[in-house]
């Protein structure tokens, strides 16, 4: 559904005035000469919900705000009964925010029904906390909630709470200053722990396998925005041998060194809290406490030409044996009683950025050009900015917020880069799951076609069984791509069986599977680039000189690539737009390139790109600054909503 905001004009009143009607009990509507007055004042402003539907552009809500000096106060959100439950209030509450952030108040304040249960608890998971109860507000016996966030003060910043979580309380024997230990029931039950707060959950209960108490504790503590150690990301993380070893190749120098020494093939390390009982591998410990982050690991380390992690395994207090325990008390009251120390941030700047970048890549997602425009529209924003690389990932915590402009792959550092960062509470584009889910063509294939969206007829080759005869009476040209295969490398055309016999050995080498798609031929690709669920740039990606693709890596350095053609987004036909919001929508809510054909009236999606390009001179060519803008500002957005409330990874968000 697609949903746009607009401001209301003074000609709005009778659709504002027929929705207060509907939408409000008659002790809270606001009256015919209030609502026009909202409509004109200069200290009000009225905001508009839309969404189109085939009937035309219907009105499904709206948002009345005073601006006060330091102060805006949300006088009144109200949807449609039809449309509610469909992301309209949250549309309206971001605007919000939006405009607060635009006339840098304080807070935000509104008055919410005391007696609207579900309302509180939505205002509540929005980071807003009840200051005041006032009787008999609205009419008598009608009392209300003074709700307030507060943007920049600290007076709302609560102090992080460490609270450890076990099957029973008996198991965890010791006693730590500052650190609470309840039962797992006890969390999952009491209404306390419900609402979001500024909280570190240590999961140490039993088990971590699915559907068990341990993996409910960190799933519940994803959905109510408690900082989870370790998260759900991480319990999958254990089951793969392939992330596990995906995740600690950035550290083989480092296993290589530490056990060069060792005289024995196999090594069992004990990690308790960050520590290691042996001194010479205190460092390594540190290292794989920050990728595979849990209270109680054990690490099998196998030797045979060099050193590499077999498995990684999260550890139960009841298989402890004392000289275990004693060690875990130790290594945990040094581990709550430690101190974090942040790069200081110069004052003028009210966050910090990150933005990771390849110096090296041959074809990265933006140019240099585009990256000096990202740091200046950064810090116009007041962001403190750096680019970083491979090499910082240590680093990583001592920022608000994480931009990665390299290319990225499930299997580099890229996503060890982004999963470490939305772990330590960052915002992070592009976000974990988005790697995991736009890296695959096979996924994407499957979700579009799960949703009804078109893509070109697809088959997914195994090289256990697949035979080019069965592809004998097929249509030719058919095209041939790695599932992770990006900028139009791994992706090759067969125009007969005897070409397909070569290209699938060819490139069955680097993967077990293989994606074929009927070829469509088209004179251009659109390229929609969406944010936020939103349109953001338009582009046609012509095809390459005397070429099918974008692309033509075999050609010379003029002819490699094709012409391009940047439009507004307003003049891109609206079932375009429709298409791709809706395909970037399934992916997740960050930044995306959404690569679209059009044959014969069809529209067709070809790619769903986590890390899309943005250029100097292309993608910024309508909007110029504005482009990068917009972007940052969606960082801004995003580290305000969860100001004062602890991040969260969840294994699959909620969308």
């Amino acid at each position: 559904m697609y949903i746009t905001l607009r401001k209301a004009t003074p000609d709005d009143w009778m659709a504002l005035w027929q929705m207060e009607q509907i939408v409000f009990p008659a002790f809270q509507q606001t009256s015919l000469p209030s609502l026009k007055k909202s409509l004109q004042s200069n200290s009000q402003e009225v905001w508009l919900a839309e969404i189109r539907t085939r009937k035309g552009i219907q009105l499904a809500g709206s948002l009345v705000v005073h601006l006060r000096k330091k102060t805006l106060r949300i006088f009144s959100i109200g949807v449609l009964p039809k449309f509610q439950g469909k992301g309209v209030g949250l549309k309206l509450l971001n605007q919000a925010f939006t405009r607060s952030l635009a006339t840098q108040v304080e807070k935000i304040s509104l008055e919410a029904n005391a007696a609207d249960e579900n309302l509180i608890r939505w205002y509540t998971n929005k980071g807003f906390v009840i200051k005041a109860t006032l009787p008999d507000y609205y009419a008598e016996g009608k009392s209300a909630y003074r709700m307030v966030y507060s943007l920049y003060g600290n007076n709302e910043k609560q102090q992080i709470e460490n609270i450890i979580v076990v099957d029973n309380l008996q198991s965890w024997k010791f006693n730590l200053p500052g650190v609470r230990v309840i039962t797992a029931k006890h969390y999952m039950s009491d209404p306390e722990f419900q609402i979001p707060r500024n909280v570190r959950i240590f999961n140490l209960c039993n088990s971590y396998r699915y559907q068990k108490t341990g993996y409910y504790v960190s799933l519940l503590a994803s959905a109510r925005e408690h900082r989870a150690i370790p998260n759900v990301t991480t319990i999958e993380d254990f089951r793969n041998p392939l992330v596990v070893r995906a995740l600690a190749s950035d550290i083989d120098e480092l296993m290589q060194e530490t056990f060069k020494k060792e005289t024995a093939n196999e090594v069992l390390m004990h990690i308790f809290f960050e520590r290691t009982i042996h001194p010479g591998r205190r460092q390594l410990g540190q290292r794989l406490y920050h990728l595979f982050e849990a209270p109680l690991l054990e690490v099998h380390c196998v030797r045979n030409e060099r050193w590499t992690i077999q498995k990684v395994v999260p550890l139960s207090l009841r298989k402890m044996s004392e000289a275990d325990l004693f060690r875990i008390q130790e290594f945990a009251a040094i581990y709550f009683a430690k101190k974090r120390f942040f790069r200081p941030k110069l004052k003028q700047y009210q966050y910090s950025l990150a933005i990771l970048i390849n110096p090296t890549e041959e074809n990265p997602p933006s140019d240099p050009g585009a990256l000096v425009k990202f740091k200046k529209a950064a810090q116009k924003l007041g962001f403190f900015t750096e680019f970083i690389t491979k090499a910082d990932l240590s680093q990583i915590a001592e920022y608000d917020a994480l931009f990665i402009r390299e290319t990225t792959d499930i299997t580099n550092h890229t996503y060890r880069f982004s999963r470490l960062a939305y772990a330590e509470g960052l915002v992070v584009i592009d976000d974990p799951w988005s790697i995991l889910r736009c890296s695959n063509k096979i996924f994407i294939n499957e979700r579009m076609k799960q949703n009804r969206i078109n893509t070109p007829a697809t088959w997914v080759l195994n090289k256990e069984s697949f035979r080019s005869t069965s592809f004998k009476e097929s249509d030719y040209p058919l095209v041939i791509k790695q599932p992770d295969s990006s900028f139009s490398k791994g992706v090759m055309k067969a125009n007969s069986q005897t070409e397909l016999e070569h290209i699938t050995r060819q490139l069955f080498k680097h993967s077990d599977l293989l994606v074929a798609q009927e070829f469509l031929p088209s004179e251009f690709d659109w390229r929609i680039g969406v944010l936020d669920q939103e349109p953001l740039f338009a582009c046609k990606y012509f095809m390459a000189k005397d070429h099918w693709q974008i692309y033509n890596w075999k050609g010379d350095d003029a002819d490699q690539s094709g012409d391009f053609e940047t439009l507004p987004v307003e003049s891109v036909p609206k079932h375009i737009l429709k298409v791709a919001v809706k395909a970037a929508a399934l992916m997740g809510d960050g930044l995306y390139g959404i690569d679209l054909k059009e044959v014969n009236g069809k529209i067709y999606i070809i790619e769903v790109n986590d890390n899309p390009n943005i250029d100097e001179g292309v993608e910024d060519l309508f909007l110029k600054d504005v482009l990068y803008e917009r972007i940052i500002r969606s960082f801004l957005n995003r580290i305000e909503m969860s100001r004062n409330m602890a991040r969260f990874v969840s294994l699959e968000p909620d969308h």
